[in-house]
């Protein structure tokens, strides 16, 4: 039988039906589960028979959710976190020992980057950034000790797109681990693991939910590498709550056709706005003005939901901006039915210093707009009458 579309497996991909044959997967909300007798409780716990012994280890919502990922990005197994950076500290603190080093692009979100410089050293992890316009300089900064390549793509928050293909390339052939967080593409835009990606990691908060209710991450690909993060988190418990995974397992059912109106959206919004006399610079990957437009076309099937613009004016023209919105939502949160809009500099990146922002893409005018399901016409008319105040 061949394999079903990727709508059809999000949709029909679901748990095996109990005694009471339910259409729509029940909500398994126990801490724990109960053996028949002492001989399979010990089984269980030696790993002799795979059944559910505690919320904390797996529960069949979690299982669902989990499973679903992994179909959609053609991954061999998956774990999933209560939040999207619970999965990436999992993920790095299960495969790093002291001594290791980090390979990254410059260009990640603010939470990523504290935990590379602030936390990491603390136990002797350090991390080399490279310019994501400056991919041929990755190979110098490998050192005997470095072990994972890291990328965001596109990225946060200037939309900025990566070649998975060369980053897996050079990781193949340094025998490094890339990892790629792909939560601004979504399993459905985009699938690193075909470009070579060992590990793929989402914050399951934005577009999987998509309408802005609960938080989750997941971390999907190789399994032994995911039987090592299981094992990590197994024992330190970031794990997703079975009422999160049982409203994501349903936000995926409709993934493919919230993501295509939100790119829908967002294409007519950046070219709109490629023409607006108070926009400096706008930046949407398939825009063909985008710099890397080309490398977006090869490896994503449409172009996201997240434009990047530069307000005439700087700090102050874009604080007035955000000011002046009326209808859409100003919020640090993506990947919602509703549009939102962020000041970067002041808010998801305020962490850092002027000069990292500055290297990392970020401007004091960047405004990060997260197009939604409105009208599209709704969305644009507020977008303008803001700037034109």
């Amino acid at each position: 039988m061949s394999k079903n579309h990727f709508e059809t497996e999000a949709i029909r991909a679901q748990l095996e039906r109990s005694q009471f044959q339910e259409h729509s997967t029940p909500l398994y909300l126990t801490s724990s589960f109960v053996f028949e007798d002492a001989e399979e409780m010990r089984a269980a716990f030696s790993e002799e028979n795979q059944r559910n012994i505690y919320s904390r280890f797996s529960n069949p919502n979690t299982t669902e959710f989990v499973e679903k990922v992994v179909q959609m990005e053609g991954a061999e197994d998956g774990y999933a976190f209560a939040t999207g950076m619970a999965a990436v500290f999992s993920t790095f603190a299960a495969l790093l020992s002291s001594g290791d080093h980090i390979v990254s692009a410059r260009s990640v979100f603010g939470s990523t980057h504290t935990l590379f410089t602030k936390y990491f050293p603390k136990w002797n992890i350090e991390t080399s950034y490279f310019d994501i316009n400056k991919l041929e300089e990755i190979e110098s900064l490998i050192q005997p000790s470095t072990k994972i390549l890291y990328a965001e793509s596109p990225t946060n928050p200037g939309v900025d797109i990566i070649d998975l293909e060369l980053l897996g390339e050079i990781a193949k052939k340094h025998n490094l681990l890339l990892v790629i967080d792909n939560c601004f593409a979504t399993p459905y835009i985009q699938q690193p693991i075909k470009f070579g990606a060992d590990l793929v990691i989402h914050s399951a908060t934005k577009l999987m939910d998509g309408q802005g209710r609960v938080l989750g991450g997941v971390v999907v690909g190789n399994s032994d590498l995911v039987r090592e993060i299981y094992l990590f988190s197994r024992n330190t418990g970031p794990a997703l709550s079975p009422f999160n995974a049982w409203v994501l397992s349903k936000s995926l059912e409709t993934l493919t056709v919230r993501v295509e109106k939100h790119c829908e959206n967002a294409l007519k919004l950046a070219e709109f706005l490629e023409n607006h006399s108070e926009v400096t610079k706008v930046k949407y990957p398939f825009l063909k003005s985008h710099p890397q437009f080309e490398i977006a076309k090869k490896q994503m099937k449409l172009g996201g939901n997240i434009i990047a613009i530069e307000v005439k004016g700087g700090l102050e023209a874009g604080k007035k901006f955000l000011n002046s919105i009326k209808m859409c939502s100003l919020s640090a949160n993506l990947g919602d039915t509703r549009t939102i809009v962020t000041h970067p500099a002041s808010t998801t990146h305020s962490k850092l210093s002027s000069d990292e922002q500055l290297a990392a893409g970020i401007t004091p005018g960047l405004v990060r707009v997260s197009v939604g399901l409105e009208h599209i016409s709704d969305i644009v008319q507020d977008i303008n009458q803001a700037l034109t105040k």
